[in-house]
């Protein structure tokens, strides 16, 4: 099954919650459309925890980039890899985590949808973080 959600802006709890309450598997998938809050700051520091708690839930989280948070083919640790017909941005370490490509066209059950994500925010670009 394929869960949809928005700007979850790193609320972890959330979405573990989520996943926890409806038992969700390595078969389902949560496509979270922006603001994933996944690469926010863009190193370990500040993004690992929620990273690797997602990840070891075994459930695919597919993300779209928001305005509030680095592009992932910008962030040398991720690489490009195939996943339902389209392109996406993995690291290796959390390998559940995949970031969709701008412009691609991904088969979801059946259904085809191309992923253009969120424009750059004005204060993301002020204070360097893009």
């Amino acid at each position: 099954m394929i869960y949809y959600t928005g700007d979850t802006h790193g609320q972890s709890k959330r979405v573990l919650d989520f996943i926890v309450r409806h038992q969700l598997t390595a078969n389902d998938a949560i496509v979270i459309l922006g603001d994933a809050g996944l690469n926010y700051y863009g190193n370990d520091r500040g993004d690992k925890n929620y990273k690797r708690k997602l990840n070891d839930t075994g459930v695919t989280v597919f993300c779209i980039h928001g305005n509030h948070e680095k592009r992932p083919e910008s962030l040398p640790y991720y690489k490009e890899y195939v996943w339902h017909d389209g392109k996406v941005y993995i690291e290796d370490d959390y390998p559940n985590l995949l970031f969709a490509r701008d412009g691609e066209i991904y088969d979801m059950d059946g259904h085809q949808a191309i992923v253009i994500g969120g424009a750059y925010s004005v204060g993301v670009q002020k204070n360097g973080w893009i």
